[in-house]
């Protein structure tokens, strides 16, 4: 062109950021700015979305200054520009500060600042924005519905959500047709856990895009439904829609926290099938799930064909191999990670301290602690100072445990006093313990946990009278236990148990079988089951009927009924726990190893992962 004026310039700015090429605009503003054309309105507010695209509030400022000296800060469509590129780069102080001083408002400058507050989240501001803008005439749109909705997930305010949508219906709105606007309330029900009506929003729209799914399915895995969460997996491959990596890691995420391997496994069949397979997010879960579903060799595998790993990537692996008890692996994983500089961050700490912990690598500990301490671009937290009072109470230094709490730069919290009282369970220290109890109580007096470790500190001491006065404690304050559910998955189909339970219709056949396998071994070893893990007032045969009923041990009665020749060929039996496992439970288990040499046992409880073979226990009897 011979000739170029401001709007030959702006056409060409506007088609490269039409194009999702941001920075091609700002060149070519910057150019323009060279050639001695002066910018109009249209060229700013191109330019200021460019900059809150690119989150550079640097450069956006600048062109804000130049929007004053020319005058056009008050044109409607620069103030909103202003406006959304400050909420784009995080400063919505300085987006309601334009906000409030614009000579005049329309639709899209109350849209602009209600969508800022919204993408922030956890605040109620977009809210009042909301009904004052109806308050001053402005008739609301879909997108200010959207953002209204957005903000009620945020802070999940279900009353609110609901007179939205009221509106909405009073207003004849069509759920079947406007897609936009009904994600969004399927992404407000959602967010406030109920399922049940984000399902039937979701069941209503006819054209449903990636969004709508990948939010419905995220719901249910995030409530643990692994069932409904599947079925709409399965319903995306009949309709064909092109799942994302979103979508994929929270399918495969669920299985690997209920331990569902076979389901796992589908669902990373259907990775390889799909571009978005290919997503390192997506390697991620896949490496997670095998490790929490207990095969280690196959999440190793796994890791090794990511061709770029990230630093989730390392600490998935290192987290996963630290619950399995392979101290000396992870500090090569970690040591790795560094070598390919990739530099952790403060989880990946927190794995490689577990981890030494759980191995009791005290060396290590010390050692990597001391660089966490010394990294300037990480604050050590109560998590990484609970891993290291943590070995220390394996290696039986309460004492020097509850000075490093006592003396460390931040506040304790619950998780960190429990660790300790742990520890003084496990090497009998009553005083200690019961002064730690206290320090629990006082912070956290309505915690079942807290009183449910301070009646087995007790029980381990023999105190039998204290033990009883905490659970009635607990009883009289009317606080319960997480109930413990222990599960086995055998020829691809899930069996649940929890303590007590007999509502399995092989339950009459499992208890003959634990029955014979506890006779077994103590013909053959001399066992006896550990009284002290039972109640103190009841007679002897109560109290071993009562322990056979432990959900983990019904579950493995269970394995081994339908397990066939599993005794005869050996081969691997996993059970998963959704608490600790208890302490007879976990002799009982130990002792069955031995006398069934061919098989081994690995139990994945809150804690870790335990692999019983030969007699023998992976976590060394201290978890």
């Amino acid at each position: 062109m011979p000739v170029r004026n401001v709007v030959s310039w702006t056409t060409l700015m506007t088609g490269y950021l039409a194009k999702g090429n941001a920075k091609a605009s700002l060149s070519l503003f910057f150019q323009m700015g060279h050639s001695g054309i002066e910018p109009n309105d249209f060229t700013f507010s191109t330019n200021l979305k460019a900059c809150g695209i690119l989150r550079i509030r640097e450069t956006g400022m600048q062109i804000h200054a130049l929007c004053v000296k020319t005058g056009f800060e008050s044109v409607p469509v620069v103030g909103n520009s202003i406006m959304d590129m400050y909420s784009k780069c995080g400063r919505l102080d300085e987006a309601t500060q334009m906000f409030d001083e614009l000579p005049s408002r329309n639709l899209i400058s109350w849209n602009t600042i209600l969508s800022g507050y919204a993408h922030d989240g956890h605040s109620y501001r977009p809210l009042e924005l909301f009904r004052r803008m109806q308050e001053e005439g402005e008739i609301p749109d879909n997108f200010t519905f959207v953002s209204a909705l957005k903000a009620c997930g945020g802070v999940a305010a279900m009353h609110e959500g609901q007179q939205i949508h009221a509106s909405l219906m009073r207003r004849g709105f069509d759920i079947s047709r406007q897609t936009i606007l009904a994600c969004a309330l399927v992404d407000y029900y959602v967010k406030c856990r109920s399922l049940s009506e984000a399902r039937y929003v979701f069941n209503q729209i006819e054209q449903k895009n990636v969004v709508c799914w990948t939010t419905m399915i995220a719901g249910y895995t995030q409530a643990g439904d692994a069932q409904n969460a599947m079925e709409l997996f399965g319903q995306t491959r009949v309709v064909d829609v092109q799942v994302d990596g979103f979508i994929l890691s929270s399918m495969i995420g669920v299985f690997a926290d209920l331990a569902l391997v076979e389901q796992g496994k589908q669902v990373h069949s259907c990775t390889i099938k799909v571009p978005s397979g290919l997503d390192v997010s997506v390697a991620n879960s896949i490496v997670d799930m095998y490790l929490k579903c207990g095969l280690a060799e196959e999440a190793k595998r796994r890791f090794s064909e990511i061709s770029e790993p990230n630093v989730i990537s390392w600490t998935v692996m290192i987290t996963g191999c630290g619950k399995h008890g392979y101290g000396k692996e992870v500090i090569q994983l970690f040591e790795q990670m560094q070598l390919e500089n990739i530099d952790p961050d403060e989880v990946t700490y927190l794995a490689v301290l577990s981890a030494c912990s759980h191995a009791g690598l005290i060396e290590e500990s010390h050692k990597y602690f001391s660089r966490l301490c010394g990294d300037h671009r990480i604050k050590p937290k109560v998590e990484h100072y609970s891993c290291m009072v943590d070995l220390l109470g394996r290696a039986g230094k309460l004492k020097e445990a509850k000075n490093l709490i006592n003396n460390m730069e931040v506040e304790p919290n619950v998780g960190i006093w429990q660790t300790l009282l742990g520890a003084c369970r496990v090497h009998k220290d009553l005083e200690l313990g019961k002064e730690v109890g206290e320090i629990l109580l006082r912070l956290d007096d309505n915690n079942p946990v807290n009183y449910v470790m301070m009646s087995n500190l007790f029980a381990e001491s023999g105190e039998w009278r204290e033990c009883q006065r905490v659970r009635e404690l607990m009883k009289q304050k009317g606080l319960k236990k997480e109930a413990g559910c222990s599960w086995v998955e055998i020829d691809k189909e899930v069996h649940y148990f929890y303590g007590g339970d007999d509502r399995h219709p092989l339950t009459e056949k499992i208890h003959n079988l634990l029955k014979e396998m506890e006779k077994r071994m103590k013909e053959e070893t001399g066992y006896v089951y550990r009284a002290r893990f039972s109640l103190h007032d009841v007679e002897d045969e109560s109290k071993e009927e009562s322990l056979r009923m432990h959900s983990e041990k019904l579950a493995i009665g269970l394995g081994l009924l339908l397990g066939g020749d599993l005794e005869e060929k050996g081969g691997v039996m996993r059970i998963f726990k959704n608490l600790r496992v208890c302490g007879d439970c976990h002799e009982f288990i130990k002792v069955l190893s031995k006398i069934l040499k061919k098989v081994v046992f690995v139990v994945r409880d809150a804690n870790r992962f335990h692999r019983f073979e030969k007699g023998v226990c992976s976590c060394g009897d201290y978890w």
